[in-house]
Order: C-alpha cells, then sequence, then structure tokens
C-alpha cells in the first residue's frame, strides 16, 4: 500500500495539493485507517505529503522556486555518484544502461510522456547504481521522488526531446568507455539544461486540489476494515 500511494503521488495520479483521505484510501486498499495513517506518515517523513492536525493529508506542493533547487540539488548528488561509479562499470552495468537508454529511445519516438519520465530515471538510476553508495543513492531516489510529481518534460517539444536524448547517448557513451572526465562533463551540461528549462517554466498542478471534504460517520464495529464507535476524518 505504501508502494502503491507513493507511486501514484511521484508519477503525478495524484498531484500537488490534492487531498488524501484516510477512508478513501482504506478502502481503495482493502485495509483499516491505522494502516494508512502509517503509510502517509512515512511519506510526510519523506516531504511527499503534508499533515495538519484536525484538518488531514495533502499531496505536498512545493514554494515558488523550490522545484529549481532541487533539480539542482538532484544534479549535484548525480554528478558525485557518477565521480565514483564511473570508475567501477562492468558489463552487466553497461548492458541496463543500454536498455534503459533503448527504451528512452521508444518513449520520444512514441510521444510517451509517462513512458518518457519512468524511462529517464532508470537511465540515470543504471549510470549512478555503480557507484555502490547505498547513502547517496537513497538521498537521490527522494530528490527525485520530489521533483517528479511536477512532471516537468510533460510538453516537450520533438526538438527539444531529440536534443535531451542526445545528451543521454552521449553520457552512454562516456559511461561504457569508462571516461569520466567526459561523463561528468556531459553530465552537467545535461543538468544545467534540465535546471534552465525548470527555471523558466510554472509547473504548478494543471488541476486545483480538491477541497477538504468532511468525512463520513460510521457508527458500529466494521468487520471489513477493524474501526469500531463513531469516527471521522477530523480525529486525523
Amino acid at each position: 500500500m505504501l508502494t502503491a500511494i507513493r507511486r501514484d503521488i511521484v508519477e503525478g495520479l495524484v498531484p500537488p495539493g490534492a487531498v488524501l483521505e484516510v477512508d478513501v484510501l482504506a478502502a481503495e486498499h482493502d485495509v483499516s485507517r491505522i494502516p494508512v495513517r502509517e503509510a502517509l506518515m512515512t511519506l510526510v517523513g519523506e516531504g511527499l505529503v503534508e499533515h495538519r492536525p484536525r484538518r488531514g493529508y495533502t499531496v505536498t506542493r512545493l514554494a515558488d522556486g523550490e522545484l529549481a533547487e532541487l533539480f539542482s540539488v538532484r544534479g549535484a548528488l548525480e554528478l558525485a555518484a557518477l565521480a565514483v561509479a564511473v570508475r567501477h562499470v562492468t558489463a552487466e552495468d553497461v548492458a541496463a544502461a543500454s536498455a534503459a537508454h533503448e527504451a528512452l529511445q521508444r518513449a520520444v519516438r512514441d510521444g510517451d510522456e509517462r513512458g518518457y519520465h519512468r524511462s529517464s530515471r532508470a537511465f540515470h538510476a543504471a549510470l549512478t547504481r555503480p557507484s555502490g553508495m547505498p547513502r547517496l543513492l537513497g538521498v537521490f531516489d527522494r530528490v527525485w521522488d520530489l521533483t517528479d510529481p511536477y512532471r516537468p518534460m510533460d510538453d516537450l517539444g520533438a526538438q527539444e526531446a531529440a536534443r535531451l536524448h542526445a545528451e543521454h547517448g552521449a553520457m552512454l557513451a562516456a559511461f561504457t568507455a569508462g571516461d569520466a572526465a567526459t561523463l561528468l562533463a556531459e553530465a552537467a551540461a545535461h543538468q544545467e539544461n534540465l535546471s534552465a528549462r525548470v527555471r523558466g517554466r510554472e509547473f504548478a498542478p494543471q488541476a486545483p486540489p480538491a477541497p477538504l471534504r468532511r468525512a463520513r460517520r460510521r457508527t458500529g464495529t466494521n468487520g471489513t476494515n477493524g474501526t469500531s464507535g463513531t469516527t471521522s476524518e477530523e480525529d486525523e
């Protein structure tokens, strides 16, 4: 359940600012309210969800300028990982990066925006994984989770998509050759292009968040979710 909720947020299916109702999520996942609240509090700790006492949970909405800041942080973390990873590349690592690059190419060709985001992330993960630095990569993933809900590449034009894909290709070639200087230079240029795109655009959610709704009140014992007595979303 935690993974499913996180995935829906990261992939933009539940947009920034949207309300996350405990009762609704419990019904969707056929669980009681307790594990839902635990999952949501984990996501609060990750920065993906915000909680306001007696008002409930919402998907985190970044303040102006924060998305660009996170892209800069993401780029710095990736460069640190790549500097180590390129010294430990194996044939299996090259195969994984090449497969991710091919999937990315198909997404560009097909105009598959959701597939593009997913494959781009897989490609960058394949390049950084050989670093063997789990703590750094964990933070890298966490920051990526915070930027993806804004879908910054959803409206890429054909020319811009081709340019970014060419940059991926140059990074893959340097990674395969074990050329650290070229890989870091190409990655830095790619990150600057991504950051410039984010700085120059507004990535607010397309639809306004749903208003906070008063919860349904329930009386008695529910054998499905294990709750009893009278409950309300306002208890959150």
